[in-house]
């Protein structure tokens, strides 16, 4: 047997496994556009939109990306939206200050979410503002809890956040740290592009 059989060998068995679990890799794997045709201006018109019903994971991913764009100006809205969207689980003043921390020289990167929005253009996204969320074959391994991949137009890989399931049915923000790590500036700001 030689080294390319072993592996060929090794990943038909692996997908054996996937597929006796109910789970393959071959399957594609739902993306989900979500579309803001224009974006609120006050807390009353962020939980009216109809992505605020939080019936899906994917509608509260995108709330949370449109929910950070808002920290550059008015922090406190930010911080209103954000406690909307994890219900029962309302930010403390360790939470705050992590957001404060990733947003320090760098407002452009929940922006950067939002399809169209690139270094080259400084992030500004293209209308209708749309997010694109997607589900990997582990997105539900965790009873309750849904983690999903957001592209961002500044870095390689789509980056990760959690939601969970509430006993009312909604999905709430559980875990959102990558979603604000830092990205590729944007050419205007950036001496080397």
């Amino acid at each position: 047997m030689g080294l390319f059989d072993m592996f060929a060998s090794k990943a038909a068995n692996q997908l054996g496994n996937a597929v006796k679990q109910g789970v393959s890799n071959a399957v594609n794997n739902k993306k989900e556009k979500i579309v803001f045709n224009s974006l609120p201006e006050t807390y009353e018109q962020f939980t009216a939109l109809p992505q605020a019903s939080l019936s899906t994971p994917f509608q509260t991913a995108a709330m949370a990306v449109l929910a950070f764009c808002f920290y550059p100006k008015d922090k406190e809205l930010c911080y209103r939206m954000i406690d909307f969207l994890r219900g029962p689980r309302p930010m403390n003043g360790a939470d705050k200050q992590f957001i404060a921390d990733r947003f320090r020289d760098k407002d452009y990167v929940p922006r950067s979410y939002f399809a169209g929005a690139t270094p080259s253009n400084d992030y500004q996204p293209a209308v209708p503002y749309t997010i694109e969320v997607r589900e990997n074959q582990y997105t539900y391994a965790t009873d309750g809890i849904a983690k999903l991949f957001i592209p961002s137009g500044g870095a390689d890989d789509p980056r990760p956040i959690q939601l969970r399931k509430a006993k009312d049915g909604k999905w709430y923000l559980w875990e959102y740290s990558s979603i604000l790590l830092g990205i590729r500036q944007p050419e205007s700001s950036n001496p080397w592009a």
